[in-house]
């Protein structure tokens, strides 16, 4: 059996779009040409459905290719689909929104979001080759619009923004590289089979991960609220020594009169 493009698409329940789409990320290899007639087969048939199921396990683009090429064995595979699925978690596909969709639902402008984004402070997520977001993303940027109410400069907070997602990648990388290292390799390299392994490594990614970054925030809060303290008692204290001065200066003054 052959296929045109529109025949491959309407069989995979896919558009035509997507199915080029495919083709340009390197997922689907090119059709046979008579001509200038592309026909494809069974094979791309079951590549796209392939992929598809792929994408509905949360997998991006990237980690799809590697798994089409046997770069990504079942363990690494599993593992990508439960990162993927912490990242929507509680939220399904019905609740992505587009970036108008976003703006409504947020109260924040389009053009201000897309000015934040191209700061590089990332909001949505990339969703079919176009941005997404979700009811997580809304509350975030309420929580910054209180802080804009509050008086803090754009621009200050903006590069906050910057220094702080620099920190946490850094952060972060230090954290996967620990993970890779010490839980990952070793589940691969004894486990007996790649169920095993794929088993073991996503449970134990789905423990491990609320754990850190319930630590993370819980000590980002108390090194905060402790420099805030220290600050104020800083404040006092300079408030305490100009009023003193203050104080001289007044008696001094009255002595001479």
């Amino acid at each position: 059996m052959r296929y045109r493009v529109e025949q491959l698409a309407a069989a995979c329940d896919v558009s035509v779009d997507t199915v080029r789409y495919y083709q340009s990320r390197g997922l689907l290899p090119p059709p046979r040409r008579e001509g200038r007639v592309a026909w494809y087969g069974p094979g791309h048939a079951e590549r796209i459905r392939e992929i598809r199921s792929l994408q509905r396990k949360g997998l991006t683009l990237n980690a799809i290719r590697r798994v089409l090429e046997g770069e990504l064995g079942k363990p690494d595979a599993d593992l990508a689909a439960a990162v993927a699925a912490a990242r929507t978690e509680g939220h399904d596909d019905a609740e992505l929104l587009t970036l108008d969709e976003f703006a409504a639902r947020s109260g924040v402008p389009a053009s201000l979001i897309q000015a934040v984004e191209r700061e590089g402070i990332a909001i949505g997520r990339q969703g079919n080759g176009q941005e997404r977001y979700t009811a997580a993303d809304i509350e975030m940027v309420r929580a910054a619009l209180t802080l804009l109410e509050f008086g803090l400069p754009l621009g200050d907070l903006l590069t906050l923004a910057r220094d702080t997602h620099g920190a946490m990648t850094t952060l972060a990388e230090r954290a996967v590289e620990l993970f890779d290292e010490h839980v990952r390799k070793p589940i691969r390299d004894t486990m007996g089979s790649d169920e095993q392994a794929a088993e073991q490594l996503v449970g134990a990614f789905r423990r491990l991960l609320p754990s850190v970054t319930e630590l993370v925030a819980h000590h980002f809060r108390r090194v905060l609220l402790a420099v805030a303290e220290e600050h104020i008692e800083r404040v006092g204290d300079a408030a305490e020594v100009e009023a003193t001065k203050a104080e001289a200066r007044r008696l001094e003054a009255t002595g001479r009169s």
